[in-house]
């Protein structure tokens, strides 16, 4: 079973302030990957995260996700992928430290954009390092695009695009909400094509500085790709949550909103 696992940027960082990494959350996100290991062998992770207040803030900055043409939009375009590859490195020294074996792939260096899409991304190096036991870790990243110059993908995006590449089955959404939350502050169990309609109204833009979406935006991608994947799930929880991981995926807890197919 292929899981893609997200740790928000939002629950890593504090987005409110530049640069501002939370290393114990990732350690204790971490010990939890440890656990999942030693207990289930089927499972392949994948780990995902934002760039929260390291990334957003310098392509906000530069507004590099509407496209990059001049030379001072490089310049930006490039220092944004520079923090976000700080981001991963710390995130990643907090993985080993805890004895969890992720290699990094870099999204920039093998990603082709065409108009704020992915036309390309080459992930058979990744494959294979879910073959070897490794667990891969990506992130948000910026793209050269064919059109526009260049842009960002977030990575909703990314996951988006590696679900049917390598037959995820499911989605793990960590940030710091509860799920989704209606207008009265209650969480929204589950989420399908049919009902987005409904709840589309409670949902909202993320806090602090995102330039790729908050909760709507998320939603909504999640809601087309379970439409596209009817067998991929996928689950919106609090990262904060003490044993989150271990109680979704091997104490098969009900957390969070689920968003999945109709049928």
């Amino acid at each position: 079973m292929t899981i893609l696992i997200k740790l928000g940027g939002s629950l890593i960082t504090d987005k409110t302030k530049a640069k501002s990494f939370r290393p114990e959350r990732v350690r204790r996100i971490a010990r939890q990957f440890v656990h999942l290991r030693d207990h289930s062998q089927h499972i392949r992770l994948i780990i995902g995260h934002g760039s929260g207040s390291f990334g957003h803030f310098e392509a906000q900055k530069y507004r590099t996700v509407e496209g990059v043409q001049t030379d001072r939009d490089f310049q930006g375009f490039v220092r944004v992928g520079a923090v976000a590859a700080e981001l991963s490195l710390l995130v990643q020294s907090e993985f080993h430290a805890a004895g969890v074996p992720t290699m990094r792939f870099q999204p920039s260096s093998t990603i082709v954009a065409s108009d704020k899409r992915i036309k390309s991304f080459d992930s058979r190096a990744l494959a294979l390092a879910l073959d070897k036991q490794l667990i891969p870790l990506i992130h948000g990243d910026i793209a050269l695009d064919e059109n526009i110059g260049g842009t960002i993908m977030s990575t909703e995006a990314l996951f988006a695009h590696l679900v049917g590449k390598l037959r995820a089955q499911l989605i793990i959404l960590l940030g710091e909400t509860a799920g989704v939350l209606d207008r009265n502050g209650e969480l929204i169990p589950r989420i399908t094509p049919s009902s987005l309609a409904d709840v589309r109204s409670a949902l909202a833009g993320s806090h602090g500085v995102d330039v790729t979406g908050g909760m709507l935006q998320k939603v909504e991608t999640m809601v087309a790709l379970v439409r596209d994947h009817p067998s991929l799930a996928v689950i919106i929880a609090d990262g904060r949550r003490d044993n989150v991981l271990y109680d979704l995926l091997i104490n098969r807890q009900s957390i969070g909103t689920r968003i999945c197919a109709d049928t």
